[in-house]
Order: C-alpha cells, then structure tokens, then sequence
C-alpha cells in the first residue's frame, strides 16, 4: 500500500492542470471531505470540505453531485475547478446521486421520504420531488436515458421503475420484485439489469422487459456493488464483494467470468473510466485502478474511510 501525505492541496493545484485528463472523486466520509486525486498517476490535486458524512458522489464530467446524509445535504462540486459550487439543503436522508443521460439533470434518492429528487444541474436547484416508496436508495438508468429502476432499500424486496423520457418531471410507472435486492446496473443496450443482493453471493440478471430474473451468477459474499465498462468490445461487466477484497470481472453479454482479482478490503464501491476500473476501501481507505483485464495500475490511501468513488475524463 503506498501512503499518501495529508493536507490540503495548495491554490496552485486547485484547478486541473492540462496534462490531467481523468481524476477520481472519492468521499472521506469520516473528515468530511471530497477528495480529488488525477489518474492513473496517484497524485491528490485536492480535498474539499463537505456536510457532516458525505457518502455517494455521481459526476458527469463537468458537475460532481456529493450526498451526505448525517448533513442532509447535497453538494455540487465544479470538477474543472475543484471547488464547491452550491450546497443544497432540505433533505430528509439522501443518499444515492445519479446524473441523468442529457448531463441537466441530477438525481438524489432521499430515502427516508421514499422521494426522488430531481436537481437542475444549469441552476443549481431543486426543481421536482416524486414520490416512488419507502427506502429508494441504488438507482441506475437505462441505455437509453428513458427509465430508471431504483432499490427500495438496501435490502429490497421491490424495485421501482420510473418513466424519465422527460428528464425533469419523472413518473413512477410500476414496480419489479425481487428478494434483498442491495445495487443494481443496466447491461450496456440496456436489456438486462443486473441485481446484487445482501443476503446471497450471487447477482441476479433481469429481463428490462418482462421484469423476471433470466439468471444467476456467481459474485462472493454480499453485498456487492456493478458497474459496466467498455473493455472487451462488447463491454465487461465489474462486480466488487468488499468483505472478501475481490473484484470479478464477467463478459457483459454472457455472464462468463473472466477473472478474480484481489481489491483492498472493504472495497465496496466501483467507477470506470475509458477503459479502466477504480474501487474504494471503505474500511482501509485505499484508492485503487485496474485496466479493463484488472491488472492494477494505482494503490494509494487516500483517506481513513474511501467510501464512494466517481471518476471524470476532461478533455
């Protein structure tokens, strides 16, 4: 593990410098930060004081939307700029963020309201709240930017299916059931969403059609966190299990497993980027990248906790 020193970055490095083409965005969600590293090299460009326990982060390149929930706050964070932008407050227990498709809108799942959030990214407020059930918490969007299917907790027995072919005003349409339901993932076409639970190690395929589980696949102890990237041609499918430090790695469109690779312990949650995948200790605060094939390309422990990670690619 390769240690990195603690402090904030100084003015000369709070703007990303040319040759930095991609950076992770990782939450301490014990110091309260959002901190700022450029990729692959390793280096902190940064850290940002957030509301009390920032936990999620979602960035579409040029926004980054951070949620902490003790502070029941979201905070817009300027990627280019590496500084904080707005904080929006008036939650009640946010805790997943997601930008939708066309970069304008955000959303935030606030579960304890059972609401969704809708947040215009252009002017920097909340513009809709709808409500689609108790304990709305992981949320992924379809391929084609049009429905989001949200976990009605992090140990769902239902899952929500929201119409949002008008980004601003979603709609809830319907409901899928399932059983301890944790994170979930749209395959890249968007005709199967894969579902990771936490009481199983396995992870569960769906038809986005007709709702029913077409199979399972084998993913290590839960819960387990998915994320797809492009490696492959056809896309990989990256399936972390934080309690045993593993990272899987399955073709997309056939569910094959390709390899095992050993992540930091607690490595819970994943980002890609081009072809890369990052992971985030939660419990030894290791920030870590693979290429596609998951060979590592970065160690460093960038806080006591990492617990979420986004990664921006810059032009």
């Amino acid at each position: 593990m390769i240690v990195a020193a603690v402090g904030f970055a100084p003015a000369s490095q709070a703007r990303i410098a040319s040759g930095d083409t991609s950076v992770a965005l990782v939450t301490a969600e014990t110091t309260n930060e959002l901190v700022a590293v450029s990729l692959p090299e390793g280096r902190i460009l940064n850290r940002l004081p957030m509301p009390a326990d920032p936990e999620n982060v979602e960035t579409s390149g040029s926004t980054a939307v951070v949620v902490s929930t003790r502070g029941a706050a979201v905070t817009l964070v300027s990627v280019r700029r590496l500084r904080v932008e707005k904080v929006l407050r008036g939650f009640g227990s946010p805790h997943i963020p997601l930008i939708g498709a066309d970069d304008r809108f955000g959303y935030v799942t606030d579960d304890g309201r059972g609401e969704l959030v809708v947040i215009d990214l252009v002017h920097r407020r909340v513009t809709r709240r709808v409500y689609v059930g108790l304990g709305a918490h992981h949320m992924a969007e379809d391929g084609s930017g049009n429905r989001l299917w949200i976990a009605l907790g992090e140990r769902a027995d239902s899952i929500a299916v929201v119409d949002v072919s008008n980004p601003a005003k979603p709609r809830l349409i319907g409901h899928v059931t399932t059983r301890e339901a944790h994170d979930l993932a749209f395959s890249p076409g968007g005709a199967r969403v894969w579902v990771t639970y936490d009481d199983r190690p396995d992870v569960g395929v769906f038809s986005t059609v007709t709702g029913k589980l077409v199979r399972l696949l084998p993913a290590g102890p839960p819960p387990q966190h998915v994320s797809f990237g492009p490696a492959g041609g056809g896309g990989h499918a990256y399936v972390t299990s934080g309690d045993n430090g593993t990272l899987r790695i399955f073709a997309a469109r056939t569910g094959r497993l390709l390899r095992v690779v050993r992540t930091s312990y607690g490595s819970f949650n994943l980002g890609t980027y081009g072809s890369f995948v990052t992971t985030s200790s939660l419990y030894r605060g290791t920030l870590m990248a693979f290429d596609g094939e998951g060979h590592r390309r970065l160690a460093r422990h960038v806080a006591p906790a990492a617990r979420d990670v986004a990664v921006a690619t810059l032009p």
